[in-house]
């Protein structure tokens, strides 16, 4: 190509032995700068500058991008801590921290190619993060076992944790795009294996009944919240949220609107994460004798501890201390009770399935089940009713009734 500049080409210029060409942008703050492209050719920089002028006319163009790490760093400050959950802050803090910054935080974000994320994702697929985040090396010399060793262990993060940093990273460039930092989203044209969830078959009411009726002969200081877990579906959090202000022992309801979270190190008492999850939940006369009888037990303990009595919450569930129970704990101690009362251990989510069967056998209306359920169409419940009209459902209910002495 000839020396020459062609019309409108008076801003590409000779730069360093190669060239260089400008365009004046307007940039996301407002104001009007320079924004320059370089290349070794006058056809590369040719190129290059058509494009800019193409992106100047679609709107704000940014002069000077940051790295990943610096743009990340502002996300969760701005944009991920104030703006969502805890839990969520977290979750995505983590993923930063020890998956993305170490490997992507140094490039520039504009810069940021479907290639990188790719090789990234293989990459942390196949790390061992004993060794990156060096923890056989923070042990003291004579507990050290493997990677600080010499003997790497092989912890590779499984599928559910590359997906959640991929997730995390898709979530910053999002926001920015939004922002005009960036034109496009180079995480979400990346694809990671789905991690498969394990199948594991719930509880049938025979076993629910079982591990009540044990519970109860027991007189478990927990026995009402397992009632609720597995009689109204209620999750984790929102049984360890409840306060005494939730349960109206008139009505026979319960109101769900709060939970409890565990966030990094704060325990957090916090609304439900979203408005669908509040509800009032009619409670069958099982539950309401468990609840009065959790009552009980909490005025004991209350007298009991004395002046290092802590609750200030009004909660249902509490340490004898009054304290909110950590979360971890509970699902700790489910597994505990179940083995205690000759059951199936079952993660303390997979309840959840139960539930339906067990408001059969306690013969609660269709209606009323409707509402606990959260059945769109009564069809839906009266098909779960057709199932689980067994004997030996409503029989291992009567066993739970005599051991709490009756269900009056």
């Amino acid at each position: 190509m000839s020396g020459k500049r062609g019309n409108g080409e008076g801003s590409i210029y000779p730069y360093r032995n190669s060239f260089a060409a400008y365009v004046w942008v307007d940039t996301p703050d407002g104001k009007r700068k320079r924004k320059y492209v370089y290349g070794k050719t006058r056809d590369e920089v040719h190129d290059k500058w058509i494009k800019l002028h193409t992106e100047a006319k679609k709107g704000p163009v940014a002069t000077r991008h940051r790295t990943l790490a610096a743009f990340l760093t502002y996300w969760l400050n701005e944009i991920v801590k104030p703006n969502l959950a805890p839990l969520t802050y977290v979750s995505y803090e983590g993923s930063v921290r020890l998956y993305i910054n170490p490997h992507l935080g140094a490039k520039r974000i504009d810069k940021l190619a479907v290639r990188d994320v790719r090789e990234w994702i293989n990459k942390l697929a196949i790390t061992c993060q004993c060794c990156a985040q060096g923890k056989d090396a923070k042990r003291r010399r004579e507990a050290q076992r493997c990677c600080a060793i010499g003997e790497c262990c092989e912890a590779h993060p499984s599928r559910r944790v590359v997906q959640a940093a991929r997730d995390a990273l898709r979530a910053a460039l999002t926001h920015a795009v939004t922002e005009e930092e960036i034109s496009k989203n180079v995480a979400s044209l990346v694809k990671v294996p789905k991690p498969r969830r394990k199948r594991i078959k719930p509880w049938s009411v025979a076993e629910a009944g079982r591990f009540l009726a044990d519970c109860a002969a027991r007189s478990d200081h927990l026995f009402a919240a397992w009632m609720l877990v597995l009689c109204l579906g209620l999750r984790r959090g929102e049984v360890l949220g409840l306060t005494w202000k939730s349960v109206d022992f008139e009505t026979g309801e319960l109101y769900v609107d709060h939970q409890i979270q565990r966030a990094g190190r704060q325990i957090l008492h916090r609304e439900t994460k979203t408005e669908e999850s509040d509800d009032f939940l009619p409670l069958p006369a099982l539950c309401l004798k468990a609840l009065r009888m959790r009552r009980a037990q909490q005025i004991g303990d209350r007298k009991a501890a004395g002046e290092l009595w802590q609750d200030t919450r009004e909660l249902v569930f509490t340490t004898k201390y009054g304290t909110p129970i950590e979360p971890g704990n509970l699902t700790r101690m489910f597994a505990l009770r179940a083995r205690r009362a000759g059951v199936r251990v079952i993660p303390l989510r997979n309840t959840r399935h139960t539930c339906s069967s067990l408001l059969v056998a306690l013969k609660v209306h269709p209606k009323v089940a409707q509402r606990i359920l959260r059945h769109s169409q009564i069809a839906m419940t009266m098909e779960v009713y057709a199932e689980a009209s067994e004997e030996e459902v409503r029989a291992a209910i009567g066993k739970l009734s005599d051991a709490m002495g009756g269900s009056g």
